[in-house]
C-alpha cells in the first residue's frame, strides 16, 4: 500500500511548525522524488552586503526535501529522521525564491540515501548548494 502523497504534503506544509514559518511549499512529489520551494523573505538574508541567504535556510530546505523524497518512496513508514547530512554551499544564496529537488539514491530496509540540489526560481541552471543525507526509516508494524 502506497503512502498517501496528500498526507505527506499536508504534513510538510502545515504540521511542521518551522516549515510553516518558512513557508515551505511542496511543488512536486512522487515516489523517491520531491521538489520543495521556500518563498524569499528579506528576513532570510544572512549577509546583507551581498545580499545572500542565510545558510541555515538552505540546509533546512535540503533536509526537509530529502525527508519528503524518502517518505514518498516508503510504504508504511511512520517516522523518517535524519541520521547524517552534508551540505556543500556552491554560491551565495540569491534574494529569490529557492527550490530544492531531492532524489532517493538508495533505499534500504532501515535507511535511505538522498541527493539534493538547490537553485533559485529564476535561474534553474545555477546550483546554489548540494546536499547528501542519510535518513532513518521506522516502519509501522503490520
Amino acid at each position: 500500500m502506497k503512502k498517501n502523497f496528500k498526507e505527506i504534503i499536508m504534513f510538510m506544509e502545515e504540521e511542521v511548525p518551522f516549515n510553516k514559518y518558512l513557508g515551505v511549499r511542496v511543488d512536486e512529489l512522487r515516489e523517491g522524488f520531491a521538489r520543495l520551494v521556500v518563498p524569499f523573505r528579506k528576513e532570510f538574508i544572512g549577509d546583507k552586503r551581498r545580499p545572500a541567504l542565510h545558510g541555515g535556510i538552505i540546509s533546512t530546505l535540503i533536509d526537509t526535501c530529502g525527508g519528503a523524497a524518502t517518505w514518498a518512496h516508503c510504504t508504511k513508514a511512520d517516522r523518517i529522521s535524519t541520521v547524517d547530512i552534508r551540505v556543500d554551499y556552491l554560491r551565495p544564496g540569491p534574494d529569490d525564491d529557492i527550490i530544492a529537488e531531492s532524489k532517493v539514491q538508495r533505499m534500504g530496509n532501515r535507511v535511505s540515501v538522498v541527493h539534493t540540489q538547490v537553485y533559485a526560481a529564476s535561474d534553474k541552471e545555477t546550483i546554489v548548494a548540494e546536499g547528501r543525507a542519510i535518513y532513518n526509516i521506522r516502519r509501522m508494524r503490520s
